[in-house]
Order: structure tokens, then sequence, then C-alpha cells
């Protein structure tokens, strides 16, 4: 009898402890342990220059077992695309865990060569990327880490050998002169979050760099406390924050009344991003599998969310009027279609909308922050329910620790004023 197809809901169900074949890829099982963990493996024959090697036949060979990642962080799909990937290996006659090792050892040789700062902060990532660490399984994470450092740390430190970089370098990359719109200072009071990051993610480098050999062992120049806090002003105290630029809520129902007047997939993309308070790449990346229309929920997974926990969108009668207007593409499961190459819309198509109508000082994100202030101003719901609306965590740890539900009954109740107020300038057709 064929194995039950694994899906992304029977995995997170409850399952017994133990294995669980997939049932579509040969050798994929997803190992649920008795603590309730669950893992994906795949478990395969050694090609045959190993039974050369060690003069085994076929069948006195033992199965190896090769870890795929973490459930749910790794969903069925991305196992499936793992397991295939190792299997093309097979099939060529290398070893998948004899490549993932050699691959991991090609990285340690190419960062014991980096000598400059550069190539040691690239090596770094390349590492936690190969590594599929926390946050670094995101793409745009990633991105920003690259952007940040090739911004603002590259161009003045970037040449200098990283067994050299000291505090005067650091302190040089956070006091450098930038400006933000008309502004012009210094970057460490002028642009606060995103200087923070920067040491933050210097630091990071400096210390996988000496943990490599690339620079003695030691206090680290990058360092916050017992060292930069005496030269820079606390960022709590500068109480600088870099906002998206924002709509006035007062302006959203003429806006929205507008945008419907706009056809194509990156203005119905943009208006149900502003009615779901969602950000651009939740929506850009979502898939048909994630909508519920009976149900009036959108579940996005913990990998494609920035806090990496799964979060269940209520869906708004205009919400779901713009999915059921949407048409379904053969072979391309997402909800905004976009070109044949992509398959989604590009990272800029939503800054695009709002460039052609002329509001190209605003950011879609902006639209976040647009609902937050409508929420915390006209509305009497919690701030708590307005929070998990947007996917935040509770800043406050012990209010956290016992608000642990997603108060989702109640977040329908707001997300369907929300809408309301932003139809309110012109129902959609």
């Amino acid at each position: 009898m064929p194995a039950t197809m694994m899906t992304d809901m029977r995995a997170r169900g409850r399952l017994a402890p133990g294995l669980h074949r997939d049932g579509k890829v040969t050798g994929l099982w997803l190992n649920v342990r008795t603590g309730g963990g669950k893992s994906w493996i795949l478990r395969y024959t050694p090609p045959d220059a190993e039974v050369r090697a060690t003069g085994l036949s076929a069948g006195r060979r033992k199965l190896r077992a090769m870890g795929l990642g973490l459930f749910p962080a790794v969903s069925v799909a991305m196992a499936r695309e793992r397991a295939e990937e190792a299997r093309r290996l097979l099939a060529e006659g290398l070893d998948p865990l004899d490549e993932r090792r050699r691959l991991r050892e090609e990285n340690r040789m190419a960062a014991m060569r980096a000598t400059t700062f550069a190539a040691a902060a690239s090596a770094y990532l390349a590492a936690k990327v190969e590594a599929d660490e926390g946050g670094f399984r995101n793409p745009k994470h990633r991105q920003q880490w690259r952007n940040t450092l090739e911004t603002y740390a590259v161009p003045l430190i970037g040449l200098i050998d990283v067994a050299d970089v000291n505090t005067d370098h650091v302190l040089q990359v956070l006091l450098q002169e930038t400006s933000a719109g008309p502004e012009t200072g210094q970057f460490w009071t002028l642009k606060t979050e995103t200087a923070s990051r920067v040491r933050g993610r210097i630091e990071k480098v400096l210390a996988w760099a000496a943990f490599r050999g690339l620079r003695p062992k030691g206090d680290n120049p990058a360092r916050w406390r017992g060292h930069l806090e005496h030269a820079l002003v606390a960022p709590a105290t500068l109480r600088r924050t870099e906002n998206h630029a924002a709509m006035p809520y007062a302006e959203i129902p003429g806006f929205m009344a507008n945008l419907r007047k706009r056809r194509g997939v990156a203005p119905h993309a943009l208006e149900f991003a502003v009615l779901t308070a969602a950000r651009s790449g939740e929506v850009r990346n979502a898939v048909w599998d994630e909508i519920d229309m009976e149900e009036r929920v959108w579940t996005i997974p913990a990998d494609r969310m920035k806090a990496g926990r799964q979060h269940e969108v209520p869906l708004s009668d205009a919400a779901l009027a713009i999915l059921a207007g949407l048409p379904r593409i053969e072979g391309n499961g997402h909800v905004f279609a976009g070109s044949a190459r992509a398959g989604r819309l590009s990272e800029n198509a939503l800054l695009n909308v709002l460039k052609r109508m002329g509001l190209g000082h605003l950011t879609q994100h902006g639209f976040r922050s647009t609902f937050r202030d409508w929420a915390g101003e006209t509305t009497s719901h919690p701030r708590e329910v307005m929070e998990h609306a947007l996917a935040h965590g509770l800043k406050d740890r012990t209010e956290a620790a016992y608000q642990r539900g997603t108060l989702f009954p109640k977040r329908r109740v707001l997300m369907a004023e929300w809408s309301d107020y932003c139809c309110s300038g012109g129902r959609p057709p």
C-alpha cells in the first residue's frame, strides 16, 4: 500500500514518535522525536563508488541518514527540494553527506584566505547561510546584512586587513557623515537604528574572524558594553527611529478609492497589503495553499515571517473580494502572479504602483504605520490586539509571558473595521 502523502498540515498535526514516510520522494522521512520536535532526514544507500572502495555488496551496505532541517522552519516542499538535490548527487555517483562536508571545508579554507574586512564579512555570511542558521534562512535578512555593510562599512574599512581593524576604524564607520532626505549629520545620530545594527554586525564579523584565527583573540573593538558606550551616546537616549514614510490615515479612504481604479496584479496586491496590514514580501510571496476562503483566513508559514512564527491573518470582505477576482494560473501557485520567469511580483512592484500614482515619497511598509496610527487613535481596541495584527512581539517580557495566544477573534473584528474605514471613500466593485 502506498504511503500517505505528507503535507504541511499533516506534519503539523499529532504524529506518533518515530519515522513517517513522505510518500513522494524516495527515502525522505519526517522524524518525530519523543519530546515533540520534528526534523527531516533522507535515508539513502551510498553510491557505487563506496562499494568499490569498501568491497561491500549492495545488500550489505548500511543506509546513511542525512539531516535536511527542522520542521516547520523547513516545509514539506523545501524538504523535498533538498532531498531531490541530494538524489541528483547520488545519480552522479556522489555521496551527498560527503559533498556537504567538502563544501564546508571549502568555505573554511576560503575564510582562511580572507584577509580584508570585506572578504571576512562575505565569508562569515556564506558560513551562516551554509549552516542554515537562524535569521540567515531569510533571503531578505541576508540581503540587509550585506547591503548595510557594503554601504556603510566596506567603503571605509573594507580593504583593511581584518586583523588590524581597531576601535578608531569602527568609530570612523559609525561617525561618518551621511544624509537622510534634506538632513545631513553623523551616521550614529542621524540613522541611529541602522548604525546600531551596523555596529553589531561588525562585532559579529570580527568575533568570527578571531574564532577562525584571522585576527588576535581578545577584546572586540566593536563591542558596546564597557567599550563603545564610553564614546557614543546610547541609542535609547537619542530616541531617533528611521520610520518608513507613511500616509496620514485621514487620506486612506481617498487613496484606496483611487487605487481601485487601477488595473493589474500589482495594484491589487498593494490594496490587499493595505487591507491586511501585511509586509510587502508576505504579500508578494503568498501562495494559494495559504488561503482558506471558507474560513476567511490567510496562514503565513513561519519561514516567511520576520519573527519566525506562523501568522494567521483574518480576511475581511474586501480582502476576499480581491482574491475572488484574481486569476488562477496553471503551474504558478502565487496569489499575485508576476512574470513567467519569476512567478511572482518583483520586489519593487508595489513601490512602482505608488510612484505611478505620484506618491513615490511613500513606502508600502508605511501603510502598516498608518494602520497602527488609525487603530491607536480612533478605536478602543487593546494595544496587544493591534500588535498581534502586525505580527509584532510584545516588548514587555512579563506581558508577553502571559499573552501567548494570537487574539484571532478580536483581530478579526479589528481588521473588519479597518477594511470598512479603507473602503469608506468608495466601495470595491
